[in-house]
């Protein structure tokens, strides 16, 4: 049976049959153009970012009357709507080796479809990147050691170094070198790209830090090394693709 997974519940337990899912085209990239007199060719403003992704689920719910049907869609509805201030993790069983991150768009329209023993569509709008499961799983990198990234797009991970001190990361990978110097630490430091943060715990770091942005893996192999008394190295690389 096919199915999706939001905010930690299945439409299995619902009894809703998918009948087809829906990725409206690829993310749009947030770019402008602006012309330049005397110049040919348009130059390019870019943002730097993706926009949301429409994902669209088609689905399909039978029940013996309409009374049984409307309790159901009522428990649908208080699932679906539960916190839609935020983004929840979404998997189905199209794509199992993936999961983006959504949250409910638009209405259901349900009770209009009460003619057709209850098929509807629900959509999310979702961040344009989805991610590795795999890339999810926190490990652990030695020193001096190499993290290989299999997609084609630069991951934006976790990074956390147990150690006290002064500590020092630096990431190499091709062109790409960049280095963090980080300064009276007491127990770790947490480097979280996606957030664009420096903490440990519920202590924000970031005025214990300099270097330039945060850490990123770019496509292939990035070795990873650190100085300092650094006496672990976690990450969770957070392989992402569209």
């Amino acid at each position: 049976m096919s199915y999706f997974t939001y905010n930690g519940r299945s439409s299995e337990e619902f009894g809703l049959h998918i009948e087809k899912k829906d990725v409206f085209s690829a993310p749009e990239y947030d770019a402008g153009f602006t012309s330049i007199p005397g110049r040919s060719g348009d130059l390019i403003v870019s943002n730097r970012r993706f926009a949301n992704v429409k994902v669209t689920y088609t689905v399909f719910l039978a029940r013996k009357n309409i009374a049984a049907l409307a309790d159901v869609l009522r428990a649908v509805k208080g699932w679906l709507y539960t916190a839609p201030d935020r983004y929840h993790a979404i998997t189905d069983s199209y794509d199992t080796g993936y999961l983006r991150c959504g949250v409910i768009s638009g209405s259901l329209d349900i009770e209009e479809q009460f003619n057709k023993l209850g098929s509807f569509r629900v959509t999310f709008s979702c961040k344009p990147f989805k991610y590795s499961l795999e890339g999810l799983q926190e490990i652990t990198v030695e020193n001096g050691g190499g993290i290989f990234n299999p997609e084609a797009f630069t991951a934006k991970p976790v990074i956390t170094l147990m150690g006290t001190g002064n500590l020092t990361l630096t990431l190499q990978s091709g062109g790409y070198s960049k280095t963090w110097n980080f300064k009276g630490i007491t127990d770790g430091v947490v480097c979280d790209s996606e957030q664009m943060n420096f903490y440990y715990g519920t202590t924000l770091l970031n005025d214990k830090v300099t270097g330039d942005g945060f850490p990123e893996l770019p496509p292939g192999e990035t070795v990873l090394t650190v100085s300092g008394g650094v006496s672990e190295i976690k990450i969770i690389p957070r392989w992402c693709c569209l």
